[in-house]
C-alpha cells in the first residue's frame, strides 16, 4: 500500500498550473485528482490547501475563473491559464529546474571532490 504525501510548500502553484497548461480549464476538484493521478496517487491534495492558492493565482492574474456545470451538472468554478499564468509558468519552471540541479549537485559530491 502506497503512502501518500502532502505537496510540498511552494510546489502545489506550479502544479496547479502545469495541470490546467496541459489539460486546460478544470474545477478545483479535478485539478486535485489530476495532480494526486499525475503523482501516481504518491501526493494527496487537501482541498482547503488548494483553494487559497487558486485564489492568490487568480488574484496575481495567472488564472481566471468561470462558472460553469462539472461532470455530474453542479455548478463549479473552472480555472483556466492567462497568458500571466503561462509567463508565470515558465519561470517557476526555469527556477524549479535550477534549484533541483543545485539539490542534485550535492548529492553527487564525494569528500575527495572538495578542495
Amino acid at each position: 500500500m502506497k503512502q501518500k504525501r502532502d505537496v510540498q510548500q511552494g510546489t502545489l502553484a506550479l502544479m496547479v498550473l502545469k495541470t490546467l497548461d496541459v489539460l486546460g480549464a478544470q474545477h478545483g476538484y479535478g485539478i486535485a485528482r489530476r495532480i494526486e493521478q499525475i503523482s501516481g496517487d504518491l501526493l494527496t491534495v487537501n482541498q482547503g490547501t488548494l483553494y487559497p492558492v487558486l485564489l492568490r493565482l487568480e488574484q496575481e492574474g495567472a488564472v481566471a475563473s468561470d462558472w460553469g456545470p462539472s461532470e455530474n451538472n453542479r455548478r463549479a468554478r473552472f480555472y483556466r491559464l492567462t497568458r500571466v499564468g503561462h509567463k508565470l509558468l515558465n519561470i517557476e519552471k526555469r527556477d524549479w529546474e535550477q534549484t533541483t540541479a543545485i539539490i542534485a549537485r550535492f548529492f553527487q559530491v564525494k569528500a575527495e571532490d572538495l578542495p
